[in-house]
């Protein structure tokens, strides 16, 4: 039977404290910023669908009404009514995605695609993409 040893503060085996990591030296940085011409390019994509036709034709009326002018760019005029892709395409082009659902729009996948070069190299690209997922 092992007994505790009582006349060390401590009753546990005693274990060494890891040595320390080495600290790398500092970089040493440029005084000024590179210039490196670095140009970028950021394409986000979001696929919806229409969920309520009716909610999305209803709520595009009324943004026509608000944006004349990019609405007249989908097709719409005072003799013209909006087509259903045409009210979808107006309401994306003037609310960001979270509110695209109250209006009858779902989204069901986003893409973003990023394009980086300077004038030395070719161009890096990079897509990221995801589908919510949906409850039923």
């Amino acid at each position: 039977m092992n007994r505790p040893n009582l006349t060390h503060p401590d009753p546990r085996p005693s274990v060494a404290p890891a040595p320390a990591p080495a600290l790398a030296p500092p970089r040493q940085l440029p005084r000024r910023p590179l210039d490196l011409r670095v140009r970028t390019r950021r394409i986000q994509v979001e696929e919806l669908v229409v969920d309520d036709p009716g909610k999305v034709l209803d709520h595009a009326q009324r943004a026509a009404l608000t944006a004349p002018d990019t609405a007249a760019v989908l097709g719409h005029g005072p003799t013209t009514p909006l087509t259903l892709p045409a009210a979808a395409a107006l309401l994306c082009a003037l609310h960001e995605p979270g509110e695209l659902a109250a209006m009858g729009l779902r989204l069901t996948r986003h893409t973003t695609h990023v394009t980086a070069s300077d004038q030395q190299t070719e161009p890096v690209s990079l897509e990221l993409s995801y589908a919510p997922e949906y409850e039923e």
